[in-house]
This record gives structure tokens, C-alpha cells and sequence, in this order.
């Protein structure tokens, strides 16, 4: 299975591959997002450390159901070769509606098929009132118009 874009990368194939991974995560669909991961992806998300598309399904599902309304907004930070490096932030709210938007950064590696092989995710989050969302579009893709992270001062 291909996944073009193919590394090597340069700067319109890794927008294009981090805004593939944005539209797919904001999708919430585990099944979808995991068909981007090598059969034995590695990921180390926060503390915790997984291998392998099953296990990347089984977080996934995990998380969107404690991360209720997730929408998330990626934009690339570095790239060479097989490798990008993302920034990216995210709102949600938990069971009792508690907003929060999660701050980080992830190190992605691709095959030569262009999917990932190594997912490095370091992920700070930070409560804030509903008042103070800045992402709300509808459920789903963010909008083609919708500012990004460095518009919106993030």
C-alpha cells in the first residue's frame, strides 16, 4: 500500500501530508487514521508508548471518547527528507464539559511508501473556558478558510 505523498518531502508535499493527517484526526474515525501508520508503527504519545496499527486503533478510540468535540489544526514546522516535524493544537471537552486545548509537537519518519513508522508526540494541555475556543467550525475537516495556528496567534 502507497501513501503519496513519498518522501523525500518538500515544503508543498509536507503541508500536504500534515494537512492529510489534520482532515484524517479530525475525522475521529481510529480505523481511517491508522491506514496512514506502518503495520508496526511506533509511537510514543505523552507517556505513553505503542506498537502497531491494533494498538494505535484501540488508543485512538480511547482518546475520542474522553475527547469530546476534538477539533484539531496541524502546520509544519521542519522538514528533510522522509522526516516532518509538526506543530499543532487541539480543543476538546471532557464528560463534565470542561474545555481544553492541547498544545505540541510531533517528529513524524515515513517509508519509502509514504506512511509513518514513528510518531513522536509531546502534548501539554491547558483548561479554558468555552468563551475562550477559537476553533469551531462543524465537526469534521477544518474548513479551507478557517485561519491556522500561526493566523490565529498560536
Amino acid at each position: 500500500m502507497s501513501r503519496p505523498p513519498l518522501p523525500p518531502f518538500d515544503a508543498d508535499t509536507a503541508a500536504q501530508k500534515a494537512r492529510m493527517a489534520e482532515d484524517a484526526w479530525n475525522s475521529r474515525d481510529a480505523e481511517r487514521v491508522a491506514l496512514a501508520y506502518s503495520e508496526g508503527s511506533e509511537w510514543r504519545n505523552r507517556s505513553e508508548f505503542l506498537v502497531g496499527r491494533p494498538a494505535i486503533v484501540d488508543f485512538l478510540t480511547r482518546k475520542w471518547a474522553r475527547e469530546q468535540e476534538y477539533r484539531l489544526i496541524k502546520e509544519v514546522w521542519a522538514f528533510r527528507d522522509n522526516r516532518i516535524a509538526v506543530r499543532f493544537a487541539y480543543e476538546w471537552h471532557d464528560a463534565d464539559g470542561q474545555w481544553a486545548r492541547s498544545y505540541g509537537n510531533e517528529n513524524w519518519e515515513f517509508d519509502e511508501a509514504g506512511l509513518m513508522r514513528r510518531r513522536i508526540a509531546s502534548i501539554n494541555d491547558l483548561p479554558i473556558a468555552a468563551s475562550e475556543r477559537l476553533f469551531h467550525w462543524p465537526l469534521g475537516a477544518r474548513p479551507l478558510d478557517h485561519p491556522g495556528l500561526s493566523a490565529l496567534g498560536l
